[in-house]
């Protein structure tokens, strides 16, 4: 089934008298919503048995939660011994989304640098593939590592780097982030054939089969000549995307994604707001 919900507590969450983790999947039922993802994009600093505590009740209220590493991620690091800690932070994380009981790890793969941008995709494949291994030596290949579609021209991660990562391994499943897509192609998603012809791409290349659950990150941003610039929330009529003409091209290519909306402090109401409108495109 398709899946909807936030990327962290909302300010609503807090607003409502919630104050730790533990209580999003009470929070998560006033919404009708289905997951929840946690980020540790500033650092790990949770403890294990406080993991342990958030995954027993997600599990109890059949929530699903994903994890998103950290953001200092750099696959395309010059430097060998720097990226050892780029391993570790996928390695980390996936330890405690184990300990979550979730299966989804979202992480951003490079950042361009002063490379060119042929040598840093290459670099950041090679050091993919090198985490593969680590991956597999670790038993935690059950888990899905969903690189993720960048917003900014500087970073790596077009909708076709992305999926040329995900070609290494069935471990590597795209986290397609629109609002990322639409702020670094100035634009683009507007009608249901731009979305069709992303996700069309994405099949050809990977299979129905891996993208039938594919990752999605969805939050209307602001952006300029080199991309991203901000999160908003879908209240701004300026820049989008619009859901809507995406949940029309995800019902018609038959496709169940796990949607996470990623709002400025709007994040279940966002999330609501699109599982309602895919509701509405289905027939539900």
């Amino acid at each position: 089934m398709i899946k909807f919900g936030p990327s962290g507590n909302s300010a609503s969450f807090y607003a409502m008298g919630y104050k730790h983790t533990v209580q999003a999947p009470e929070y998560l039922n006033k919404f009708g919503l289905d997951c929840f993802e946690y980020s540790f994009g500033r650092g790990i600093t949770l403890s294990e048995d406080k993991a342990v505590q958030i995954g027993a009740a997600f599990a109890e209220a059949g929530k699903e939660i994903s994890v998103h590493a950290p953001y200092f991620i750099n696959f395309a690091n010059p430097d060998d011994e720097a990226v050892q800690k780029s391993y570790a932070y996928v390695l980390n994380s996936a330890k405690f989304l184990k300990l979550f009981g979730g299966r989804r790890l979202v992480f951003h793969p490079a950042a361009q640098g002063k490379a060119s941008r042929e040598e840093a995709v290459s670099r950041t494949a090679d050091r993919l593939k090198i985490l593969r291994d680590m991956i597999y030596e670790s038993d935690m290949q059950d888990l899905m590592y969903c690189p993720e579609t960048m917003g900014k021209l500087a970073q790596i991660g077009t909708l076709e780097e992305v999926v040329d990562f995900c070609k290494i391994d069935n471990i590597y499943t795209p986290t397609i982030d629109f609002g990322h897509l639409n702020a670094r192609e100035q634009g683009s998603l507007r009608t249901v054939a731009d979305y069709k012809s992303r996700l069309e791409y994405a099949i050809g290349e990977l299979g129905y089969g891996r993208m039938k659950n594919f990752h999605v990150h969805f939050s209307k941003i602001m952006y300029g000549g080199k991309g991203e610039i901000k999160h908003l929330t879908f209240e701004d009529t300026v820049y989008g995307p619009e859901f809507e003409p995406l949940a029309v091209a995800l019902h018609d290519l038959k496709l169940q994604p796990y949607i996470v909306s990623e709002s400025d402090g709007t994040q279940a109401e966002d999330a609501r707001a699109m599982k309602d409108i895919y509701l509405s495109v289905a027939g539900c």
